[in-house]
């Protein structure tokens, strides 16, 4: 596609839906809506992103520009054969869903987002930016420890490389709604996982098979991929001047966990500001930053009555 190998998973048959996880996650993160979905009458297709999983992994940086990452989804769009789709993106790729539908209408039927909604470029939401690049803002704002100014320091991947299946756990029990809010930063002298706790027993949602998919495939990819979309912040920003502040106007929907590290009055206010095609905001009581993997029930409801409803 494009000159990008790109691994996915489908099944079923009828109007498409494609599944666009986040960081660190790959298409794995979907397992409980592939089947809900198809079975509710859909073709539905889960890539693994560029940089994750099966799928290519381009060396330069410059690379994982949003840009980059709405032209794959584009892309995959025409290679399956279709006219276009319903886009449900978790974490990054819910802000990237909601971005491709506001630069490529005509292509995406209606767009979910999952944790992370829409905070345009000049918003000053999210990673927005508002009128300076925002890793500066964001450090002059929260300082160097903050995640994604850390993340900027070459090499970060290196502390999650070293034991990627003890790296996927303490993220995804970290950020979870069963463990205490994660202060989004890393300490002083530490890495990131110094501030992610280890879980103190069983997981209600995730199971040790789980973790076995998801350290085999960081295992063998890295995290480094990952990390270049963050690494591609202040870049996107500045390409998607043209685009500032532009709506999505296609039918649209949005589901948070009030324990999300993302969940915020600020974060909601902007998505209802720039979609106005948005038909609900779904909070989910207890529910962390892994939405559809630890309430799948909730989310294939809410998913299953949306899409009814186009």
């Amino acid at each position: 596609m494009h000159g990008l190998p790109v691994h996915i998973t489908e099944a079923g048959e009828g109007p498409l839906v494609v599944l666009v996880h986040g960081w660190p996650e790959t298409s794995y993160s979907w397992r409980h809506q592939i089947p809900a979905l198809a079975e509710a009458g859909y073709r539905v297709v889960a890539p693994d992103g560029r940089g994750y999983g099966r799928t290519g992994r381009p060396e330069a940086v410059e690379e994982y520009t949003s840009l980059h990452a709405v032209g794959d989804i584009v892309g995959l769009i025409e290679a399956l054969g279709e006219e276009n789709a319903v886009l449900v993106g978790h974490d990054w790729g819910g802000g990237l869903v909601m971005l491709a539908a506001s630069l490529r209408p005509d292509r995406i039927r209606a767009v979910v987002g999952l944790s992370v909604g829409h905070a345009p470029r000049g918003s000053g939401g999210g990673f927005g930016g508002g009128e300076i690049p925002p890793v500066e803002g964001l450090r002059a704002v929260l300082g160097d420890g903050f995640y994604v100014a850390h993340f900027q320091t070459p090499g970060a991947e290196a502390e999650l490389d070293r034991d990627p299946r003890t790296t996927m756990r303490r993220i995804l029990h970290g950020l979870s709604g069963e463990a205490e809010p994660w202060p989004a930063a890393v300490p002083p002298g530490g890495g990131l996982l110094d501030g992610l706790a280890e879980p103190t027993g069983p997981s209600a949602w995730l199971t040790e098979a789980d973790l076995d998919v998801y350290a085999a495939e960081f295992t063998r990819t890295g995290f480094a991929g990952g990390l270049n979309y963050y690494r591609n912040i202040d870049r996107n920003w500045s390409l998607l001047r043209a685009w500032n502040r532009t709506p999505v106007t296609r039918p649209a929907l949005y589901i948070v966990g009030d324990r999300d590290v993302v969940y915020s009055d600020a974060h909601i206010a902007d998505t209802r500001a720039y979609v106005p095609g948005l038909r609900d905001v779904v909070v989910l009581p207890g529910c962390g930053h892994w939405t559809q993997q630890e309430r799948p029930a909730e989310v294939n409801a809410a998913l299953v009555d949306f899409l009814g409803s186009l």
